[in-house]
C-alpha cells in the first residue's frame, strides 16, 4: 500500500542507512559496520551493537508511515522482547542530526533505531538444526523456557477483541488467498484446494473449542512468531527473540497456537522426535493438555504460514532463478507438511510397569521420541494435583500425605482421565507409572479395549543393587519429579503384584540393568509397541 509519500520516506531513509555505515558516525569505536535488509526493516551492525530502524511501509498487517508510529513499534518491540531476551534488546535510541550526518542518541529524532546486543546467527536454532548441532538439552530448554513464558502471561481482558474462533479462521484462509495467482499455479492448484478444504473441515471441528479456550483465559500477548529462525542458542539456554511487535492481532493468541509453532518447524527440519520431546516438556510444565485438541489445526496452519511466506518471497523480481526455485520449493515442502499435520495417527495405550530405579521415564522419554506420543507421568501429576511443580519437593513422608492410599487413587484417575480424552482425540499415550497393582493395570486395559486402541504393558526390569543405585543418585542431584527413596523401594517389594497369565501376551520386557541399548533402537521391542495388535 505504498504511496508517492511513502516511496519519498523511504528514499530518506535510505539516505540516512548509507550515511550510517559510516563508523564515525557511532559514539563509540566500531571497526566496521555491516548492513542487513528485510522487506521491512534495516540492520547495521555496528561493533558490539546492532541498530534496527523500520522503513516507512503501509503493508495492511503494519503500519510505519509516520515517525510516532516508528517510535511506538520500536518501543514495543523492546518492551515485548525483553520478556524472553532482555540480554539482547536494550533501548530506543533517536537519531539526530540530518539524514547525511547522523547522530545517534541526537534529539530532535529524525529517526529511531531499536538498540540490540549483538549475537552469532550461527547460533540460530535453524542453522544448528542444518549443521546437526542441536541437542536434546536445548530442547529441553526452549520447553522449559516456552512454558514458564506461557504461564506467567496473564489472560486477554474479556473486552479484547483479538483471539476469537472468526479471527484464527481469517488468519488460515489468507495462507491461501494471498497467495501470488501464478505461484499458487505452480505449486498445485489440486493439492492447495485439497489443502484448503481440510483446513476448513478441522476449523469446523475446532471452532467452539477457539472460543471456550478465549473464554478460559489461553488466550494472551504471546511471542507469536516461533519459528526456529527467531530462536538462539546462547549460552547452552534457548532464547526466543524477534517476536511480533506490528500486530497484536498476530501475538494475542492462544498458547497452544504459539507453542506449535517450533513444533511444525522441527518437523520441518526432520526432526520429529525433538518434536515430541519439546511438545511433552512444554505439556509436563503447563499441565495443558486439553489444548492438544487444537493442536494439529494450529501447527497445519503455522506450516500453511510459511508455505505462504516462502511463495510470495518466490514471486520477488529481485530474486535470481536459483534462489526463486529454492523459494518455491520451500513453500511447496511446507504447504504438503500441513497437509500431512491434519492427518490422525493410529492412537495406541502403553503402560510403563516396573519398580522405582528401573527406568520407567527413561524408556517413556525413549519411546514418546520413537513412536510419536503424549506421555503423562504419575510423579508429575500427583505433584500437580497438590499445587506442586514437577522438582518442588514435597516433604511428604512414605505411605502418608500425598502418597497415601487416597492420593494414589486420585492420581491414577487423573492419568486415566488424561489417557481417556488424549486417545479420543487419536493421540498415542505413554503412561509412565509404577503400576504394580493388578486393578490398576485392568483400568487401562479396560480403557483401551472401550476405545478400541492396541494396548501394551512395558515391563521395565533391574536387579536391586542397581535400582538402588539409581535412586540414590536421582536424590543427589534432585532433577527428577519422582520422590521415592529406597524405603519406598523396599516397601513396594513386598506390596508389588505381579504380572498375570493373561498380561503377558501383551507385555513388551526390557531389561535395563546398565546396559547402554536397552532402549536403543536396535531393541526388538520397538517393532511390538509399533504394532497394531
Amino acid at each position: 500500500m505504498e504511496n508517492d509519500g511513502t516511496q519519498h520516506d523511504i528514499k530518506r531513509q535510505a539516505l540516512l542507512v548509507a550515511a550510517l555505515k559510516n563508523s564515525r558516525h557511532y559514539p563509540y569505536p566500531a571497526k566496521t559496520v555491516r548492513l542487513f535488509e528485510t522487506h521491512i526493516s534495516w540492520v547495521l551492525l555496528a561493533g558490539r551493537y546492532a541498530y534496527k530502524i523500520k522503513k516507512s511501509l503501509d503493508m495492511g498487517f503494519l503500519d510505519f508511515t509516520t515517525l510516532a508510529k516508528r517510535e511506538f513499534f520500536c518501543a514495543e518491540e523492546i518492551r515485548l522482547n525483553r520478556r524472553l531476551a532482555p540480554q539482547i534488546y536494550l533501548d530506543v535510541v533517536s537519531i539526530g542530526g540530518s539524514v547525511d550526518e547522523p547522530v545517534i542518541g541526537r534529539e530532535p529524532a529524525i529517526e529511531y533505531a531499536v538498540r540490540m546486543r549483538r549475537f552469532s546467527v550461527e547460533n540460530e536454532m535453524d542453522r544448528l538444526m542444518r549443521r546437526g548441532a542441536v541437542q536434546p538439552q536445548h530442547i529441553d530448554s526452549l520447553a522449559q523456557v516456552l512454558a514458564q513464558f506461557h504461564l506467567g502471561l496473564p489472560p486477554m481482558r474479556p473486552d479484547s477483541p483479538y483471539g476469537t474462533a472468526e479471527i484464527v479462521r481469517e488468519m488460515a484462509r489468507q495462507n491461501f488467498t494471498q497467495l501470488p495467482p501464478d505461484v499458487a499455479g505452480l505449486l498445485g492448484h489440486g493439492a492447495l484446494s485439497a489443502l484448503r478444504a481440510a483446513t476448513e473441515n478441522e476449523f469446523v471441528r475446532c471452532q467452539r473449542l477457539i472460543d471456550i479456550r478465549r473464554q478460559q483465559g489461553f488466550v494472551r500477548e504471546c511471542h507469536g512468531d516461533l519459528h526456529l529462525g527467531n530462536l538462539l542458542i546462547r549460552g547452552g539456554q534457548a532464547v526466543p527473540f524477534d517476536g511480533i511487535e506490528f500486530s497484536p492481532e498476530l501475538r494475542w493468541i492462544d498458547i497452544i497456537d504459539d507453542i506449535a509453532f517450533p513444533l511444525m518447524d522441527l518437523q520441518y527440519f526432520g526432526r520429529p522426535d525433538f518434536a515430541w520431546r519439546l511438545l511433552n516438556g512444554w505439556l509436563e510444565n503447563t499441565g495443558d493438555y486439553d489444548g492438544l485438541a487444537l493442536l494439529r489445526w494450529y501447527a497445519s496452519y503455522r506450516a500453511a504460514v510459511r508455505g505462504k511466506v516462502g511463495a510470495i518471497r518466490s514471486a520477488q523480481a529481485s530474486l535470481e532463478a536459483g534462489q526463486r526455485t529454492a523459494a518455491l520449493e520451500t513453500s511447496r515442502t511446507y504447504f504438503n507438511l500441513a497437509a500431512q499435520l491434519l492427518q490422525k495417527p493410529q492412537a495406541r495405550l502403553i503402560i510403563t510397569h516396573g519398580l522405582p530405579g528401573s527406568g520407567k521415564t527413561t524408556f517413556a522419554q525413549a519411546a514418546l521420541e520413537t513412536l510419536g506420543a503424549i506421555r503423562i507421568r504419575s510423579d508429575v501429576e500427583r505433584k500437580r494435583l497438590f499445587g506442586l511443580a514437577p522438582l518442588e519437593r514435597s516433604q511428604s513422608s512414605v505411605g502418608g500425605d500425598m502418597y497415601g492410599a487416597e492420593a494414589t487413587r486420585r492420581t491414577y484417575d487423573r492419568l486415566l482421565d488424561l489417557a481417556r480424552s488424549l486417545l479420543a482425540e487419536s493421540f498415542p499415550v505413554i503412561v509412565d507409572a509404577a503400576f504394580l497393582r493388578h486393578d490398576e493395570r485392568v483400568q487401562f486395559r479396560r480403557l483401551a479395549e472401550e476405545l478400541g486402541v492396541p494396548f501394551f504393558i512395558a515391563s521395565i526390569q533391574a536387579c536391586e543393587n542397581v535400582l538402588r543405585a539409581r535412586i540414590e543418585q536421582r536424590q543427589r542431584t534432585a532433577r527428577d519429579a519422582s520422590e521415592a527413596d529406597v524405603a519406598v523401594l523396599a516397601a513396594l517389594q513386598v506390596a508389588q503384584q505381579p504380572l498375570q497369565d493373561d498380561e503377558r501376551g501383551v507385555t513388551v520386557t526390557f531389561v535395563n540393568d546398565g546396559q547402554q541399548a536397552a532402549f536403543g533402537a536396535g531393541n526388538a521391542g520397538w517393532n511390538r509397541l509399533k504394532s497394531t495388535k
